[in-house]
């Protein structure tokens, strides 16, 4: 687990964003079928989830049946409807501070080969892990008492690289991992055995 950093904190948090199973992966319908893409988008969550080993996992939704899921994992649900990706995440951090947890995490729920997430809470400032492309942004560690504004979508990682040097905190961007590989477009399937 990631070292504590605020007196009296909870320790450290993975914060997932995930959205309905059944309009997950979109961009795959070339390759999927609708059951296959839903299926996908239920393991990879679920391989994100068991990476997080010690840390407190909060997912991030606005579906039923993703809050059901998460609870059945173990995880605290944080549900939020209507405020899209960049606001949900907002929330997601605002809520599990106001909850006294400190270095919060927040990570794609689409990475087939993640493995290990605690790592990424361990470092005092901000880690930034993009994808393999350094298009997106697949990994995002916020460190207690930082104002952070989230900013997905293309070109997301050079906008949360100028979001950190804003925020003043030491920056680490981690390139060489497999939390980088994420699973957006037909040929990315690669990472993933079907």
């Amino acid at each position: 687990m990631g070292a504590s950093t605020t007196p009296g904190s909870r320790g450290d948090a993975v914060l997932i964003p995930v959205k309905a199973f059944d309009r997950a992966k979109l961009r795959l319908a070339p390759a999927l079928t609708p059951s296959q893409r839903r299926r996908l988008a239920i393991e990879m969550a679920e391989r994100v989830v068991s990476s997080a080993g010690g840390l407190t996992v909060a997912v991030v939704c606005d579906d039923d049946e993703v809050e059901r899921w998460a609870t059945g994992l173990g995880a605290t649900v944080i549900c939020e409807p209507g405020r899209g990706l960049n606001g949900a995440v907002q929330f997601g951090l605002l809520h599990l501070r106001a909850e006294g947890f400190a270095t919060v995490a927040v990570v794609a729920s689409d990475l087939p080969l993640a493995n290990d997430i605690g790592w990424v809470t361990e470092f005092p400032g901000i880690t930034l892990v993009p994808d393999r492309r350094e298009d997106g942004t697949n990994v995002i560690s916020v460190p207690p008492g930082i104002s952070f504004n989230f900013a997905y979508g293309p070109q997301s990682f050079r906008r949360h690289v100028d979001e950190s040097r804003r925020a003043g905190a030491p920056l680490r961007v981690v390139h060489d991992s497999p939390l980088a590989w994420d699973v957006d477009v037909p040929e990315d399937l690669m990472a993933v055995a079907l």
